[in-house]
């Protein structure tokens, strides 16, 4: 992989607890834990072992993260605050965090960092 564009953001996804509960045996198959902290850029989560998120979570962190990519404000989706929203996995096992950093650097599309790959898109 060669990760070329300095993405907009850093996303932090912490878990934050049980919905039901107080252990992950037997009831979260992908072993989350309260104060499992995952982080990523623009590729999915991973955490400091190289372990990745959830992929059901994952399915329903996307969307926000666009959201936030696109300039959106996650108390509009019911979020804590513009940068960050509480969600619960779609199993109802674990609650997570998502937590959004500005890193100061340019959009994707507004800093013209797309080059279409062929000559379909003529201006």
């Amino acid at each position: 992989m060669k990760k070329w564009y300095d993405e907009e953001y850093e996303f932090t996804v912490e878990v934050t607890g049980y919905l039901h509960g107080d252990h992950t045996e037997r009831y979260c198959r992908n072993g989350e834990e309260p104060g499992d902290k995952y982080t990523c850029t623009y590729g999915c989560p991973v955490n400091q072992n190289g372990y990745g998120i959830c992929s059901k979570t994952m399915m329903m962190l996307y969307p926000l993260m666009e959201a936030v990519r696109s300039g959106g404000d996650l108390e509009n989706l019911g979020g804590d605050s513009k940068y960050s929203k509480t969600i619960v996995c779609p199993d109802g096992c674990m609650i997570f965090k998502l937590t959004a950093k500005p890193l100061g650097n340019a959009n994707f599309h507004k800093g013209k960092f797309w080059d279409y790959p062929d000559e379909t898109a003529k201006e």
